[in-house]
C-alpha cells in the first residue's frame, strides 16, 4: 500500500500542473495584448531577434562541431522569418514564405533531434539550442497573429465611405467585432469560464 505521502505527492503534482498552465495562460495573454498594443514596436522586437539569432548561428558554426546541415536549415529559415516579417502584422497562411517558414520549423526539428541524438549535450544545453534557435522567432510570430486586428483597414479592404447601412467607421467597429486571433482565443475561455456577473444599478 503506498503512503499518505505517496499520494499526496501526485494530487501536488496535479496542483502544479494546473498552476504552471494558468500562468502560461496569463503570461501569453498578456503578451498578446502588448503585440496588439505596440505593433511597430514588436515587429522591430521580432527583426533585432532575427538578426541575432543569424549571429548566433555564424557563433555555433565558428565554436561547436554542429553539422553543416542544421546550421544551413537554421540560416535558411531566420531569412524566411525575416520575408514574412515584411508583412508584419498581417499574415498570409497561403503565401510561399509562411508555408517554406513551417516546413523548415520541422526540419529544424528534425535535424537537430538526429544530431542530439548521435551526441551527448547536457540537457541545458540542448534546450538552450531549441528555445534560442528554434523557438522564439516563431513563438513571437504565433502570439502576434492578433496584432493585425488592430491595424486601421484600407479603403480596399472596406466599404465605400457613404454606403446606405453604415458609414466607413461603423462599417470598421463592426468588423473588429469578429475577432480570430490568439488574444480572441483567451477572450472566449474568459468569456466561457469565468462570465461577467452584472453590475448593480444604485
Amino acid at each position: 500500500m503506498p503512503g499518505l505521502l505517496y499520494l499526496l505527492s501526485w494530487i501536488s503534482t496535479l496542483v502544479h500542473i494546473c498552476l504552471g498552465t494558468l500562468a502560461l495562460a496569463a503570461a501569453l495573454y498578456y503578451l498578446a495584448e502588448l503585440v496588439e498594443e505596440y505593433t511597430s514596436t514588436a515587429a522591430k522586437v521580432l527583426r533585432y531577434w532575427i538578426w541575432v539569432t543569424i549571429g548566433l548561428y555564424i557563433l555555433l558554426f565558428m565554436f561547436e562541431s554542429v553539422p553543416t546541415s542544421v546550421i544551413l536549415c537554421g540560416f535558411i529559415s531566420q531569412l524566411v522569418h525575416l520575408s514574412i516579417l515584411r508583412t508584419f502584422p498581417f499574415f498570409f497562411l497561403t503565401s510561399l514564405p509562411f508555408i517554406l517558414g513551417v516546413i523548415l520549423f520541422f526540419v529544424n526539428h528534425y535535424l537537430a533531434f538526429s544530431f542530439f541524438a548521435a551526441y551527448y549535450y547536457p540537457a541545458s544545453e540542448v534546450l538552450a539550442y531549441f528555445t534560442l534557435y528554434i523557438w522564439l522567432v516563431p513563438f513571437g510570430f504565433f502570439i502576434s497573429l492578433s496584432a493585425n486586428e488592430n491595424v486601421l483597414p484600407t479603403r480596399a479592404e472596406s466599404r465605400p465611405l457613404l454606403s446606405n447601412d453604415d458609414d466607413f467607421v461603423t462599417g470598421y467597429f463592426n468588423k473588429k467585432g469578429k475577432r480570430y486571433g490568439l488574444l480572441s482565443f483567451f477572450n472566449y475561455l474568459k468569456e466561457e469560464f469565468f462570465p461577467q456577473r452584472g453590475k448593480k444599478s444604485f
